[in-house]
């Protein structure tokens, strides 16, 4: 019995698409938390609105001033589940200034100490909601971020 080369072919390519091996993944990729929807009754909450939960315990006592500059990594969702943001997805940590992004991450992000990851449920009051630009996500935002160094 004679196989034909075409048919050779899609068996080996078959094959070698079945064997490909994993790749990193693309921003699309990182699911959201099983609570992306609303915070745990045992979430931390403060007086502006701010819900969250430690993820990993950090080390030392030192936590950012409102003026520092942190390197994080970080991804945000929307509470029903589309990420719209992403280091982790990019495969690199940023440097942000606290007196720079929203008064949510100003905020949250002085209630955590280097090494440590957080769950942030963000009212939309503290994030977007008020800028203009209708690709901003609106309402309620929940971001993972690690403090990895504070500058």
């Amino acid at each position: 019995m004679r196989i034909r080369r075409p048919i050779v072919f899609v068996l080996v390519a078959f094959l070698l698409v079945g064997c490909k091996l994993r790749e990193e993944p693309k921003a699309g990729d990182i699911p959201p938390p099983p609570d992306v929807g609303a915070p745990p009754p045992d979430a931390l909450k403060t007086p502006s609105g701010i819900a969250s939960k430690i993820i990993n315990v950090g080390m030392g006592t030192i936590h950012p001033s409102p003026r520092s500059t942190v390197l994080v990594h970080y991804t945000g969702w929307t509470t029903d589940g589309r990420m719209f943001d992403s280091s982790v997805a990019r495969g690199e940590p940023i440097a942000f200034p606290l007196d720079r992004v929203i008064p949510g991450w100003t905020e949250g992000v002085q209630l955590m100490v280097k090494g440590e990851k957080r769950r942030f449920w963000i009212p939309g009051k503290l994030a977007y909601d008020a800028d203009p630009d209708p690709n901003s996500p609106k309402g309620t935002l929940v971001f993972e971020i690690e403090l990895l160094d504070i500058q």
